[in-house]
Parts: structure tokens; C-alpha cells; sequence
């Protein structure tokens, strides 16, 4: 299987170059050749789920990893349980919150450690890894490649935007995890990485990687829980699943089992405040504009870099994107209703980014009397946004083991301006 860049102006690569390169070198994110249709068969088949992430990657893989070898990565990387909670008859909330860091991000991030850990043993030259994020992706990525040999791992996360658990998880690990806390927006953090990769002086003079879902790696294994999903849930027929959507990279990977074959009436991008991609829906165009900070952090995105992907696949026809994805944006007064009336109507609590699922979900039964089968994709556990949460229902939430430990390290990270220049230094000098 060959990548190509979205923007047309890169040799194509295999799946060990895209995985390394992470950005083209022309700017744009790399997209495979082509996508399989496995056939409605494979995903009905009794399979484990670390059977199925390897029947879904490996066609995208095969050239460079073997059947076993990509069984021994997956059996390694998804090691944790997923779970569905119903609703009622016809909504379910898909959690995706059951790995080590408690976050959705941990199937990517372990993912791609085990795989870039393959192709690093025997190599002299340690890679760096370069990451953004706005809050999950930092401590998925600081966990999953943890202590891992050969690699370390700078992450730039937004000061005073993720939330102190958040915070903890990405700066206290210590070891080969350096957290860089950056005077701005995770766009600027986004956009600092981006420069790093098209810097032809810094690339030359390091081996530089990322783990953001500008990474093709990241969206092959966000793939695989849509299909899972689909396997327990839906009784052979189509699903609706309502993605909330930051940089995109999650509804992309739905996208990508989609086109392999997995039944999908709608997929709803359920957005916060930032709202450039119903903005996109509804116009055609795209307009470039700065995060807005919102209770559901880890969406504060301006401008998503998975839109271009999404573009991709839809050959730049806004209609046809229609086709397949609705998508609203609700505010921070919806969000924080939809975690009470969830918790009133149900007994179940979910944390800020769920409730931006509920809410498109809710959105599209209203506006379109479907009863399809709905799942919310649940990105975190509510007890990492307990200082959001509390306020809204009024009692105390119980901390998972490994929060209440992260809470109790020290935070250390170094303060940086949101310029290219100074991140630049910074990796010179390291």
C-alpha cells in the first residue's frame, strides 16, 4: 500500500515512511492509495478485537509488517477493555475510556509506539517524536511511549487549557516525555509542530516523527472500534455514530470503516463553540479562525487539520460530504445541561465531550425522526473533568486509582512562546 499527500505535491511513501514522516513534505497529510472493501462477512465474523484491528490494518501495513508481526503489535497495544452502556432501545454510548490514561487516544498512541518500537530495534539514531495537543493526545502519547527505547517524546500542550488532570498526566512521567507548556492555543502548538516538520535544517539534523492525527498511523486503529461497535450493537444493520470532533482525526478513522465496509446511516461531528466544520457543512467554505476555549477542551480546535482529509475522500465536493455527516456545534449552557440530563434521566455521568456527542445525537433523531441505532463515542472518563463536572451536578466524582496517583506528582514542564523559532532552538539544543 502507497500514501500519497493531500496536497498532491510528494512522492508517495509506504506505511513505515508516512508512519515516521507524519507530515509530507509538501504540507499535507499522507492518505492511502486506496481502501479496501472487506465485505460485510469479515466485520459479522466471531472476532477478537485484536483480530479484528489486524484483518482492518494489515491490507494498509502488509508491505511492511507481516500478518504476525502486526498480531504481536495489536495483541500488545489492545490490551484493555472497551464497553457499551445503553441507553434505552435505540442510544448507546461507546466507551473508549477503559485504557491506561483513561482516554480514546490510548488505542492510537499504543499503536503506534508498539509499531515505530519494531521498526526502531537494531537502529542507532534516536527518533523524536513531536506531539500537540489540547489535552488527551499529550498523555495518551506520554504513556503509550513511555520508557520505550530509542525515542523520546516532546509534547506542546496550551497553557491553562487542559485540565489539571490532564495536566498531570502529560508532565509528570519524567524520563523520555519533556512537556513543553506554550504561551497560546493548541493551534499554536499545532502549528509550531507543522513548521517543525517542513523545516528542511531541522529535519536534516534530526529524526522527527509525530503522534498528532496529522499521522496516518493515528486513524488506522481509530478505525476499528467504529467496526467493533458495529459487531455488538447494531444486529447487522446500519448505525449512526455522533463523533465529538476537535482535529477531526476520529471521525476520519470512522470515515476510513466506512469505506471498508462497516453499515453507517450517519455520522454526526458534533463540535463546541469552535465551529469552523458546520460552518463548512453549511456554506462550502472553510473559514480560518482562532480557538475559542471551551468546557470540552480537548475540541478547541480552529482549524482542523483532518479537514483536508475529509476533503480527500469527497473529492472537494461539500454535497457529497453531506451525504455521509451532519454536523452542529452546541455551547458550553448545552453541554453542561446535556451531563445533567443524562445523569437525572439515566443514573449514568460522562464528561463534557461526550455530552457534545449527545448532543448531535439528539440533534439528528430531532431533525430527522430516524430510530436507527445511535452511538455516542465516550473520548474520556468524566473523572478527568471533575472540575468541570461537580459544579454541574452538585457532589463529588470518584477518582479512578491512577488519577488520584497522578495528582499527586509534581508537574514540570518548560514555558515557551508560541513562536516557531524558539521551538526550534529549543530541539537544537536538547
Amino acid at each position: 500500500m502507497r500514501f500519497y499527500s493531500t496536497k498532491g505535491n510528494a512522492i508517495s511513501v509506504g506505511f513505515k515512511d508516512a508512519l515516521f514522516h507524519g507530515l509530507a513534505p509538501d504540507g499535507g497529510l499522507y492518505m492511502p492509495e486506496t481502501i479496501p472493501h472487506l465485505g460485510i462477512d469479515f466485520f459479522k465474523s466471531d472476532l477478537s478485537y485484536p483480530e479484528l484491528a489486524v484483518g482492518m490494518i494489515h491490507p494498509f501495513t502488509k508491505d511492511d509488517l507481516t500478518h504476525a508481526q502486526l498480531t504481536d503489535i495489536c495483541e500488545l497495544a489492545f490490551d484493555f477493555p472497551l464497553g457499551i452502556k445503553e441507553l434505552n432501545k435505540t442510544d448507546s454510548v461507546l466507551e473508549l475510556f477503559h485504557g491506561p490514561t483513561l482516554a480514546f487516544k490510548d488505542f492510537a498512541a499504543r499503536f503506534m509506539a508498539r509499531t515505530m518500537s519494531y521498526f526502531l530495534e537494531n537502529k542507532d539514531n534516536e527518533l523524536t517524536i513531536l506531539v500537540a495537543t489540547s489535552g488527551d493526545t499529550g498523555s495518551a502519547v506520554a504513556n503509550g511511549f513511555f520508557n520505550v527505547e530509542g525515542i523520546n517524546v516532546i509534547i506542546l500542550y496550551p497553557s491553562n487549557r487542559v485540565s489539571t488532570i490532564q495536566e498531570k498526566q502529560l508532565t509528570t512521567l519524567g524520563g523520555n516525555i519533556t512537556a513543553l507548556e506554550i504561551d497560546g492555543s493548541f493551534d499554536d502548538c499545532q502549528r509550531m509542530v507543522k513548521a517543525a516538520f517542513q523545516d528542511h535544517d531541522l529535519r536534516h539534523r534530526l529524526f522527527l516523527s509525530s503522534a498528532n492525527s496529522i499521522n496516518m498511523a493515528r486513524l488506522l486503529p481509530q478505525s476499528v472500534y467504529y467496526a467493533w461497535a458495529w459487531k455488538q450493537y447494531a444486529n447487522n444493520e446500519t448505525v449512526i455514530f455522533s463523533v465529538p470532533s476537535g482535529n477531526f482525526g476520529n471521525l476520519t478513522g470512522g470515515l476510513l470503516a466506512n469505506r471498508m465496509g462497516v453499515p453507517v446511516e450517519k455520522f454526526i461531528a458534533a463540535t463546541n463553540a469552535n465551529d469552523t466544520f458546520p460552518h463548512f457543512i453549511s456554506s462550502g467554505t472553510i473559514q480560518h479562525q482562532d480557538a475559542v476555549q471551551t468546557i470540552s477542551n480537548a475540541m478547541d480546535v480552529g482549524v482542523p487539520s483532518n479537514l483536508d482529509r475529509i476533503q480527500n475522500l469527497f473529492h472537494d465536493d461539500v454535497n457529497q460530504v453531506k451525504v455521509d455527516i451532519a454536523s452542529w456545534s452546541f455551547s458550553d449552557k448545552d453541554t453542561k445541561e446535556s451531563i445533567q440530563n443524562i445523569k437525572n434521566e439515566f443514573g449514568y455521568l460522562i464528561e463534557p465531550h461526550t455530552a457534545v456527542g449527545v448532543l448531535g445525537l439528539n440533534k439528528y433523531r430531532n431533525e430527522t425522526n430516524s430510530k436507527t441505532k445511535g452511538v455516542v463515542l465516550s473520548t474520556a472518563h468524566p473523572g478527568k473533568f471533575a472540575d468541570v463536572i461537580e459544579p454541574i451536578i452538585g457532589n463529588k466524582t470518584a477518582l479512578p486509582d491512577s488519577l488520584q496517583i497522578a495528582m499527586k506528582k509534581e508537574k514540570n514542564s518548560i514555558k515557551m512562546p508560541n513562536q516557531f523559532s524558539d521551538l526550534k532552538e529549543y530541539l537544537l539544543a536538547v
